[in-house]
């Protein structure tokens, strides 16, 4: 079977017909059958958009991909510390070893 990405706009009109289709009487096994998707890929949307509008579905997505887009800044930076932090100690151990290296002396 072919995968395909569902907007969240479909999977919220999806999840409201099969909605429909459970309270005339099928399982959810058939109302998921009908709209296309496997039983627990249903059952994710139905977690994850239940009682969502489709304002709010857009909203949700909106929020996510600006999250991800801030998180790249972030992890930049925490990656740029951990180098300095490294360089700083590594300068700390070689003046540390000059010292002990000309005490012997």
């Amino acid at each position: 079977m072919k995968r395909k990405r569902h907007a969240a706009e479909e999977i919220i009109k999806k999840l409201r017909e099969s909605a429909g289709l459970i309270a005339g009487g099928k399982t959810a096994e058939e109302a998921a059958r009908h709209i296309g998707v496997s039983v627990p890929t249903y059952h994710r949307w139905r977690e994850q958009y239940g009682g969502a509008d489709q304002n709010t579905a857009k909203r949700l997505k909106e929020l996510e991909k600006e999250n991800s887009r801030l998180k790249t800044p972030v992890a930049d930076q925490a990656l740029d510390n951990a180098m300095l932090k490294e360089l700083v100690e590594g300068a700390e151990r070689s003046e540390t070893d000059k010292g002990a290296a000309f005490a012997r002396r």
